[in-house]
């Protein structure tokens, strides 16, 4: 669903001796000695039941899901929405549950354009929300067309006040108006020009509807500009959490938690501290027009957060497995303005507990209960995203200056600086740097006709060393070129640098064999497990999945703080 500091990177390595204790505390310890155990989204209990979940998504049938596929009634919110956890969850842009949802997402852009507006009890807020997340998640530039049609009618759907809601209604809707601003903080997140007075009246709406004991309804009345909060009928945990989480995006998209993406260079997942992402923010003029002043922002949230942390989760209610997902969006930003982030909170260990429960054990489904009115597909996929912590991967890929859906560097490479960027020295090192520029023409068709050497001698100078390293990662994560990529994972695979695991581990997939198959053996050359996880040299999607999966649990054995984004 970047950003201040408890931004999410990757941290340094440390002796395995040292970390010993931590490895213990995150693998094998209780929370607070009720015999809840500790999760993460890595750990193989979860991934198993996001792997499952993500099964029955991409087989679902048509009587799972609650709505047809048409207009703005829900039914292509809800096929949107499928698609997105499942390409969150498992990172395949081409499964045909995810080609489903893309199917939606411009059906969805075409009534839009054809004047269709929904109205009534239709879900136009959600299906319009969910689109943008789907496709900057997909990929953001691609079908920028479409984000920009889907930005001009999230304005006109807008209430005068900032609120969201149905068509007709004079209340602010809390559930709707969480969607409508986390379409804009999206938006905002891959470089489309926003109108921010509109971030602003959202903002100013949600504090005047914030109810006296600090909490929000699920219709809330606006009481006007200036005037006191009133005591608003019906104030819920739920629909607190979507109005603390609404407020803490607005906050965020106007920069009052930091401001990484235009004052500092941020770091990608999986790189050294050597390289840094240079992304411009296209929006920093936009936003000096609209501000908001930050310790109003601050009271609203105090109350809030008081309300939340005094108060339950209506466990039988009519939408458990949308308070989940709500849950963990509402703690994700609250990291980001209080700070305080935890590996294995005792919320997330909670929720996983109460999904394994309630996970059918043959379908792998949530949603199964006649009271769970979002049915078994939007119910799976509020799950996964829960469980899969998505909310706070988005955040921290913002933060790593990679866009959302940013499976591969930019093609600017201009954009990328790497510390140490003029190699001298050696002729073993002048070798290196010359094929590092051959190879960084990053062309299909670059080295045609050029002999490219299997193995690579890196530099001996720690400084020179870190920098070629750098290159060859960028270039295995981001090349077009095959031939540059195996050159990358082999000469990686033999460096010995365990900081070269995350980006090895993202080369399992790649589309060229023998790029898997380097990045195999370079994992098993540098984990010092040579019989590895079992990959075969032709593995299919579920044994990749395994391997990655397992490499990653190993990797966060010496990395605890570690998190990985794609």
């Amino acid at each position: 669903m970047n950003i201040p500091s408890p931004s999410v990177r990757s941290t340094q390595w440390q002796p395995p001796h040292r970390l010993l204790v931590l490895v213990f505390l995150v693998t094998g310890s209780t929370i607070g000695g009720r015999g809840i155990q500790a999760y993460t989204p890595e750990d193989p209990v979860v991934m198993n039941m996001v792997d499952r979940g993500a099964a029955f998504l991409a087989k679902a049938e048509g009587s799972d899901y609650l709505f047809q596929p048409s207009g703005f009634a829900g039914g292509l919110g809800e096929r949107m929405l499928a698609g997105y956890a499942y390409l969150k969850a498992t990172g395949d842009p081409t499964a045909k549950i995810v080609d489903r949802a893309l199917a939606a997402a411009k059906l969805l852009v075409r009534n839009i354009g054809a004047g269709e507006k929904g109205g009534g009890v239709s879900k136009e807020v959600y299906s319009t929300a969910v689109a943008i997340m789907f496709l900057a998640e997909l990929d953001a530039k691609q079908y920028k067309p479409e984000l920009e049609i889907l930005e001009k009618f999230v304005y006109e759907i807008q209430y005068r006040n900032g609120a969201f809601g149905y068509v007709g209604k004079k209340t602010g809707d809390i559930s709707q108006t969480q969607y409508g601003v986390l379409a804009i903080w999206t938006l905002d997140h891959i470089g489309i020009p926003l109108d921010y007075e509109r971030v602003k009246s959202c903002a100013g709406f949600l504090m005047r509807s914030q109810s006296r004991e600090g909490g929000w309804c699920y219709q809330a009345t606006d009481p006007g500009i200036g005037s006191q909060r009133i005591q608003q009928s019906g104030v819920n945990l739920e629909m607190t959490m979507a109005g603390g989480s609404s407020v803490l995006i607005a906050g965020d998209a106007m920069r009052l938690w930091g401001n990484q993406t235009s004052e500092k260079p941020m770091q990608w997942d999986g790189m050294p501290e050597a390289v840094k992402i240079y992304v411009e923010d296209q929006n920093v003029d936009r936003r000096k027009k609209a501000t908001i002043p930050r310790e109003p922002v601050l009271a609203t949230l105090k109350a809030c957060d008081t309300y939340v942390r005094n108060s339950k989760l209506e466990q039988h209610g009519h939408y458990p497995y949308y308070q989940y997902y709500t849950r963990e969006r509402y703690e994700s930003f609250r990291e980001i303005a209080f700070g305080g982030s935890t590996k294995s909170p005792d919320w997330y260990n909670q929720g996983v507990e109460e999904l394994r429960a309630e996970q059918d054990p043959e379908r792998g489904c949530w949603g199964q209960a006649k009271r769970d009115q979002t049915g078994k597909v939007c119910s799976t996929a509020f799950s996964i995203l829960f469980l899969i912590r998505s909310t706070k991967k988005s955040i921290a890929a913002t933060s790593s200056g990679t866009l959302a859906g940013g499976r591969k560097l930019p093609s600017d490479t201009t954009k990328i600086r790497v510390d140490g960027t003029q190699i001298k020295g050696e002729p073993v090192t002048t070798a290196v740097t010359d094929l590092l520029s051959v190879l960084e023409e990053d062309d299909d068709g670059s080295l045609e006709g050029k002999t490219v050497p299997e193995n690579a001698t890196l530099s001996t100078n720690p400084t020179e060393r870190r920098a070629q390293i750098d290159r060859f990662q960028r270039l295995l994560r981001g090349s077009q070129s095959w031939q540059a990529r195996r050159v990358a994972a082999r000469v990686l695979g033999q460096s010995d640098e365990i900081g070269v695991v995350p980006t090895l581990i993202f080369a399992l997939s790649d589309p060229d064999s023998q790029v898997k198959i380097f990045a195999r053996d370079g994992l098993r050359f540098i984990s010092r497990k040579f019989e590895g996880f079992g990959m075969p040299r032709k593995p299919d999607y579920a044994q990749l999945r395994k391997a990655q999966s397992s490499w990653r649990q190993w990797y966060l054995s010496m990395d605890p703080g570690h998190v990985f984004l794609e």
